[in-house]
């Protein structure tokens, strides 16, 4: 799996954080990060969509993260993801920068992930994915990280 991503993750917790889930997460998460565009806010969204695109490895599975994108649960992402992983094909996720993503990276994504409707940092982002990742692997191995028995949860 791969994950490419623009800006450079800077932060040293966020940057712990991220690697708390990534060292336990199988397959391995490859992180791309792409440098930030510059320019007007069209031209930010643009330039950065072109390194997205060119950064893509042939016959990618792309899953972009999207605000228009679905909004499953985790146990519904888990056998999204286990369906994508089995597709035999490179599995790209793609986070754009502050100006969100160009419509060209929309149109070429295989399928759209959102987080909701609020709007992430997109930092942040990285992180609620990496986690979201290892649970929904979590859950495919039957490990008990993800807690489905807890009351007021759906068993």
């Amino acid at each position: 799996m791969r994950l490419i991503a623009i800006g450079r993750m800077k932060d040293a917790a966020d940057r712990a954080l991220m690697e708390r889930y990534l060292k336990r997460l199988a397959p391995a998460l490859d992180i791309v990060e792409l440098p930030d565009g510059k320019g007007s806010p069209g031209e930010i969204k643009r330039r950065e969509g072109e390194a997205l695109l060119a950064a893509l490895p042939d016959r990618a599975f792309v899953v972009a993260l999207d605000q228009d994108g679905k909004t499953p649960d985790s146990e519904a992402f888990s056998d999204m993801l286990s369906g994508w992983l089995q597709l035999g094909r490179p599995l790209c996720f793609l986070i754009g920068g502050a100006e969100g993503l160009d419509a060209p990276v929309v149109a070429r994504a295989d399928a759209l992930l959102s987080f909701g409707r609020f709007t992430w940092p997109h930092m942040l982002v990285r992180i609620m994915l990496t986690e979201q990742l290892y649970r929904a692997r979590a859950i495919a191995a039957g490990h008990p990280y993800h807690r489905a028995g807890r009351p007021g949860r759906r068993a």
